[in-house]
């Protein structure tokens, strides 16, 4: 894989690395996992389509099985005493095989030490070796983020710390997303018990006209636009249904407000204006597994250090930075 493909700097601890192309890489092991599965019959499967891919590619499977024999005398008794040349020996049999007599080779000259002197020893210890991660219980227990203020998260790095902007953090996670969803037009909605009627004025209708099919490819889902009022069945995953009129109402303001310009389309205001309105807020209370899911998806984003308002997400306070602090 060239390195080029790979990008290592999606994560302040460097612990997650990020591929330009995610989905053929997914399908080269999918497929590689599931070729030998059924390769090596390792998983019962069901298949109606035989893959002749799948054989063994073997010669060994069109042989005859050979059944091994087993020879056994059965006059040998190993608590037999036999005398020979005066001296009193264990009987042992030996079977005439090739190079057998070179593993005995050297142990005549031993001379006269006793077979069962064992005062030079010595036991194999088993080696110690230090584990090189810790118990999962310890690391556990480890907090590695820390909320403050109910405002910034902190994160420790290696060169320092890092100081993350809760609000513009999620609304960069969030902005991103709802891009993905409205260029993919894949994006998952909720049905909702009863229609959800919203009253605007015919210029705000029309506004909403104008980003309908946008708003569709978010999971919103309409069932009539009427001179005074549209009828919504259908929403984002997520998205509770009180917040539903402020974010359409933010989304008109924002439409109202914002100066023409070539950069940027419809859409990239659409996926701004309710970034902004589903973001957690400054204020709000994280637990330690939201604190540390806010800092991973954001550093999974394209452009994590800023916002979609180009403002800074995070700051870095070095070491050199906090020593001087104490000088």
């Amino acid at each position: 894989m060239d390195p080029k493909s790979i990008d290592i700097n999606i994560h302040p601890t460097k612990t997650e690395i990020k591929f330009d192309d995610e989905h053929t890489l997914y399908a080269i092991l999918r497929s590689s996992v599931k070729h030998s599965l059924g390769q090596f019959n390792i998983a019962p499967v069901l298949d109606f389509e035989y893959d002749t891919n799948l054989d063994t590619p073997y010669d060994y499977k069109n042989k005859n099985a050979s059944t091994p024999t087993v020879e056994v005398d059965r006059d040998f008794n190993p608590f037999v005493e036999q005398r020979s040349s005066g001296k009193q020996t264990t009987a042992f049999k030996k079977q005439t095989l090739n190079n057998w007599d070179s593993l005995y080779v050297g142990l005549e000259s031993k001379g006269t030490r006793s077979e069962h002197d064992f005062s030079q020893v010595e036991f194999e210890s088993e080696e110690q070796t230090a584990s090189i991660f810790k118990n999962d219980s310890t690391i556990d227990n480890i907090q590695k983020t820390y909320q403050l203020h109910n405002k910034y998260i902190i994160s420790t790095v290696k060169s320092g710390m890092l100081l993350i902007d809760q609000h513009r953090a999620h609304q960069r996670i969030l902005y991103e997303g709802l891009l993905k969803s409205m260029t993919v037009k894949e994006a998952v909605s909720q049905q909702l018990l009863f229609p959800l009627q919203l009253h605007f004025s015919p210029n705000e209708l029309t506004i909403l006209e104008q980003v309908k099919e946008d708003l569709e490819a978010t999971g919103f889902v309409f069932s009539k636009f009427n001179k005074e009022s549209i009828d919504i069945i259908g929403v984002p995953v997520n998205v509770p249904d009180s917040e539903v009129s402020i974010i359409l109402e933010q989304l008109i303001s924002d439409v109202e407000q914002e100066v023409p310009d070539s950069h940027f389309s419809a859409t990239d205001l659409l996926a701004k204006s309710m970034a902004k309105s589903l973001a957690i807020k400054t204020g709000q209370s994280l637990n330690n597994s939201e604190q540390e899911h806010l800092v991973n998806s954001l550093f999974a984003c394209k452009e994590p250090s800023v916002s979609p308002t180009n403002r800074a997400t995070f700051i870095t306070l070095n070491v050199d930075e906090l020593d001087k602090k104490f000088m």
